[in-house]
């Protein structure tokens, strides 16, 4: 084949996937005008899985693991013409704008990555930090927005601070408070601040504009956010909030393919960071957040899926936040009515997300954990220590059955 009928193919087949997405987004919208029990029947999930760990890893509906598999399936047609050949070119970027809509961001100020835990190690291997300069988190934050700068601290020269953020007071918690907390803490030494939007122990929400004022006020030049729980979930107005940088992940409630992620870096925020991939077209790229980017040899049909995964949250989003609340607030008030379980995150959904903590005192709760997948097939994520809770994390599809059906559970135990 020569290289015109290279290009005419790849002209077709890019027609034939754009109209793949659009089908897929449209199909899906009309999924979601339905009911969530109609909708839950559009997801994979075993019939006997009680799903309750969305926070970890999440599901992707029968419609975008179909799109993904049919465009690998085109790839393998001719992997020149799509890893290489410029046929995904618009397809990639259609995602970035999809996801820049998504996060409150400019396209040009979004890289697409592979999960969180990629943007917050390009922020300690390329931000300009040296002896004297320090790293500030508390203990709620995730590992993936944590090891990393403790790596790489000996070897740069910087110092890394972590301090223990009072947890288990996370019920009665506003944002004033957790603002108050993260300030006190603050040095003359602290460049970099990192903390979550929310949380994925508790569920408590970071308020981010206040936290960003406050710290760039008192000195730090960065404040370096975990969007992992929040990004498919409540909205998001990321310019509006101020901070420099936020990573998140596209298989949690974007409902995207696992090893999808989005990394936002503010312009002026970016000016004198160092990538992590390098390889040939970083100047190409010089001015966006693009150049941080992995754009060698990568999966283009999964980040192609990961805009239609973004068209899909968008046409549920004020439906979706309104189902998870609701979710929320019953599964309080069962907690509430419960002579053995205890209610460990904070009381209000402005205060928190569709992720609980909920504490049965005379069970250790990894052993109760246990127990519930293994009798119940019940999936949720247990925290031990002084916490012992476990972490309920349901998506729109979750249904108030299955919600009753575990607190009984719990409580036989």
């Amino acid at each position: 084949m020569n290289r015109r009928d290279a290009i005419r193919q790849g002209t077709t087949a890019l027609a034939a996937l754009l109209t793949a997405r659009t089908a897929s987004a449209e199909l899906l919208q009309q999924a979601a005008t339905h009911d969530w029990s109609t909708l839950a029947a559009d997801y994979r999930l075993g019939d006997s899985v009680n799903y309750l760990n969305h926070a970890s890893i999440g599901t992707m509906p029968r419609q975008l693991a179909g799109l993904r598999d049919e465009l690998l399936r085109v790839c393998e047609s001719n992997p020149w013409l799509y890893m290489w050949g410029g046929a995904w070119e618009e397809p990639r970027e259609d995602a970035r704008r999809a996801a820049a809509g998504l996060l409150g961001a400019k396209p040009d100020d979004v890289a697409i990555t592979h999960n969180t835990t990629e943007g917050f190690n390009l922020l300690a291997q390329g931000l300009p930090l040296g002896a004297g300069d320090e790293v500030l988190f508390s203990s709620m934050n995730h590992a993936g927005a944590s090891v990393c700068w403790e790596q790489q601290a000996p070897r740069r020269g910087f110092t890394v601070r972590r301090f223990e953020f009072p947890v288990l007071d996370a019920a009665k918690l506003t944002a004033a408070d957790v603002a108050d907390i993260y300030l006190s803490q603050v040095r003359d030494a602290t460049r970099v601040l990192v903390c979550p939007h929310v949380d994925n122990i508790v569920g408590l929400r970071y308020p981010l504009r206040e936290i960003a004022e406050r710290a760039h006020a008192s000195g730090v030049e960065f404040v370096a956010v975990d969007g992992a729980q929040t990004a498919g979930m409540i909205p998001i107005d990321i310019e509006a909030s101020g901070v420099d940088f936020y990573s998140t992940s596209g298989h949690k409630w974007i409902q995207a393919p696992k090893g999808t992620g989005l990394m936002y870096l503010r312009a002026t925020s970016r000016e004198d960071l160092e990538p992590m991939w390098t390889t040939w077209g970083q100047g190409r790229w010089a001015d966006l957040a693009r150049r941080y980017e992995d754009y060698g040899t990568r999966n283009l049909a999964e980040a192609v899926v990961l805009g239609a995964a973004v068209d899909f949250q968008v046409a549920l989003t004020s439906r979706a936040e309104r189902r998870l609340r609701l979710l929320r607030e019953y599964t309080q008030a069962a907690v509430g009515a419960s002579a053995s379980l205890e209610w460990c995150s904070p009381q209000s959904w402005a205060d928190g997300a569709s992720l609980y903590a909920i504490r049965a005192p005379r069970l250790v709760a990894g052993d109760a954990s246990r127990s519930l997948y293994e009798d119940h097939g019940v999936v949720l994520r247990p925290f031990g220590g002084d916490l012992n809770t476990l972490r309920l994390s349901p998506n729109v599809i979750t249904s108030t059955d299955q919600i009753d059906t575990f607190i009984r559970q719990v409580e036989a135990l």
